[in-house]
């Protein structure tokens, strides 16, 4: 089932478009990697997937259903995980409780079920010991934890990663890329995430998508498909 799709998308910040051309599909159940060079657009290209940003031309696609038939849910960790500062109010607890909060429903009260997943995500990612710690005080890889635990915590079918693995040392991503593959193959979870690290990454995905340089100018998409362990360019 196709969650997410663009097709001849261009966009741009000026009068020259920086994305020019772009196609792609994310199918419900992949692991897919957004790869390219600095300044390649990969971020910009998450917002427009998601309907953040609107592309000059082009279309973009969104499922509204996940594959169960229910309303599709996505989860999305930007960059700018830093911008917590140390006078952030929120403990590490009630942000990723947030996450159990559904539209027009701020100011419920949290079920055992809601703390129970809350729980379990932070102990994913290895944060549940520092749950009442302030945001504020953490470091900025414990910060991209939290941020992960919390679109866990609202159990997303798609889940969007903007260079989580920023700040990480090797066996940190290793373990990182191993933990989304968990969730891919048994929570079912799409996982979309840029990286600029493809040769370690793709041995765990179903798909990478290389950003580049275009022969008339701004970036565009080779899609590559793997399988067996080995990816081979696809029309």
């Amino acid at each position: 089932m196709i969650l997410a799709s663009v097709e001849n998308l261009v966009f741009g910040y000026s009068h020259e478009p920086s994305l020019n051309g772009v196609n792609f599909t994310i199918e419900s159940g992949e692991f897919v990697a957004i790869t390219g060079q600095n300044g390649a657009s990969k971020s910009t290209l998450l917002k427009l997937m998601l309907g953040l940003i609107k592309p000059w031309s082009g279309d973009v696609y969104i499922s509204n259903k996940n594959v169960q038939g229910k309303n599709l849910t996505i989860g999305y960790v930007p960059q700018q995980i830093s911008s917590f500062n140390v006078g952030f109010p929120s403990t590490v607890l009630e942000l990723v409780e947030s996450g159990r909060f559904k539209k027009g429903a701020w100011f419920k009260r949290l079920s055992t079920a809601d703390k129970t997943k809350v729980e379990n995500s932070l102990k994913m990612v290895g944060m549940w010991e520092l749950r009442n710690r302030k945001i504020g005080e953490l470091s900025g890889g414990q910060k991209q934890k939290i941020c992960i635990a919390r679109a866990l915590a609202s159990e997303p079918d798609l889940l969007v990663l903007d260079e989580p693995t920023t700040g990480m040392d090797a066996e940190s991503r290793k373990s990182f890329y191993e933990f989304m593959t968990h969730q891919v193959k048994h929570h079912g979870i799409t996982v979309v995430m840029v990286t600029h690290n493809q040769a370690e990454v793709q041995q765990y995905l179903s798909k990478l998508i290389n950003i580049e340089r275009g022969e008339q100018g701004g970036w565009k998409c080779l899609v590559l498909n793997s399988c067996n362990g080995h990816f081979g360019r696809v029309v």
